[in-house]
């Protein structure tokens, strides 16, 4: 799993919170209220200092006197009067607290109100953000301008494609290019069909060097992107689009183009075209781990009991799991004996064994689709899983 350039909260961020493991542990998460109203009001604020004293009971349970607590939430109290932090809100504030450290992050989920004291962080909200990291590339092609972007839901990153290809079509073929371009071309696109029409040695010529242009630019493609499962999407005229397909050796080159001439594209606009193209290839994966839970079900392939999924997390055995949205399981789980104790509620000694199989199947290179209960494959069970073997 990687995250892009433009990620709120880059996947080593998110790998360094999972390995801390101390007593008193602190997670805090609330939604920022950006509304006018509501900013004017300092609900936020005053959510915020709910969850301390939320917090401050459970460590007083934990045989804290009450300067320790007060000395050990202080970095926390400071954010109540942090007025650059509240001026430019996000949509939710997740904030992280132990004994060798305090960190906070401000993002783009709207949090439910939570609090949790454990021998771990509570990561199990954030989850979101990367299912919805839909890594993939877009290509930028025109006759004179070429740029290849490695794309997400929160932004383009160049790839700096044009140390390996030329960036226009007359650096490929050369400096007699304009005279031929002038000479063949018949009112189109260069690179369209009706530079293409009639017979004759230079037509056949001017052909042969867009396509042996277009050659080029697919080597390098093929040559930047490491990750050969994420879609490629095209930003060109129809024609272009055409004529790179019948080139294209990409393995997922997709199916559907960004319309129009790229260079004169507001990125921004560009961003949003070709994520609006993308949307639904992604939707669809997450369509099929369902219907493919549906059609395992019968089968020792996929699991809906906690004492099968919490092991089959920890050992990497899980290939997606899906997690119904602000639901938790709590209790103990013993890795050495196999062991597990279910609870009732949250105490001092337990934790929430939904967020370990969650970061557990995460961090193994599993897919964790965080769904409403009544989209949930078996309904009334806070985790299904599908398993790799």
């Amino acid at each position: 799993m990687k995250t892009s350039k433009f990620h709120p909260l880059p996947i080593k961020t998110f790998e360094n919170l999972a390995t801390k493991h101390s007593l008193h542990c602190v997670s805090i998460y609330l939604p920022m209220n950006k509304k006018g109203k509501e900013q004017n009001e300092h609900l936020a604020q005053e959510t915020l200092k709910k969850c301390i004293k939320e917090v401050n009971k459970t460590l007083q349970k934990h045989q804290l006197s009450n300067t320790e607590i007060a000395a050990y939430l202080k970095p926390i109290e400071k954010l109540i009067v942090d007025t650059e932090l509240w001026r430019n809100p996000s949509e939710g504030l997740a904030v992280f607290l132990d004994k060798n450290g305090f960190n906070y992050y401000t993002l783009p989920i709207p949090f439910t109100a939570k609090t949790q004291v454990a021998s771990s962080f509570y990561l199990q909200p954030l989850l979101p953000l990367y299912e919805v990291e839909e890594i993939y590339y877009l290509l930028e092609l025109s006759q004179d301008y070429v740029k290849l972007y490695e794309a997400s839901t929160y932004g383009l990153t160049d790839l700096q494609i044009k140390s390996l290809a030329p960036d226009t079509l007359e650096k490929a073929v050369g400096s007699d290019f304009k005279q031929k371009m002038l000479q063949f071309r018949s009112g189109q696109d260069a690179f369209g069909a009706g530079a293409f029409h009639g017979h004759g040695e230079g037509k056949d010529d001017y052909k042969k060097e867009i396509f042996a242009f277009l050659k080029v630019i697919d080597k390098a493609v093929n040559k930047v992107i490491k990750n050969n499962k994420a879609p490629l999407v095209i930003a060109s005229t129809n024609n272009v689009f055409n004529n790179y397909k019948q080139v294209n050796t990409y393995p997922n080159l997709y199916t559907k183009n960004c319309k129009g001439d790229p260079e004169f594209k507001n990125k921004t606009k560009l961003h949003e075209a070709s994520l609006k193209i993308i949307k639904p290839y992604f939707k669809e994966i997450k369509k099929q781990q369902l219907h493919q839970f549906q059609e395992l079900y019968h089968t020792p392939k996929v699991s809906y009991q906690l004492n099968e999924i919490i092991p089959a997390a920890i050992s990497g055995k899980i290939e997606t799991l899906f997690v119904e949205k602000n639901s938790n399981e709590y209790g103990l789980y013993n890795i050495e004996s196999g062991k597990l104790i279910l609870n009732t509620k949250k105490d001092i000694h337990n934790s929430s064994l939904t967020n370990l199989a969650a970061v557990q199947t995460f961090l193994n290179k599993g897919n964790v689709y965080v769904l409403d209960s009544k989209k949930m494959p078996v309904k009334g069970r806070s985790l299904n899983a599908i398993f790799r073997y």
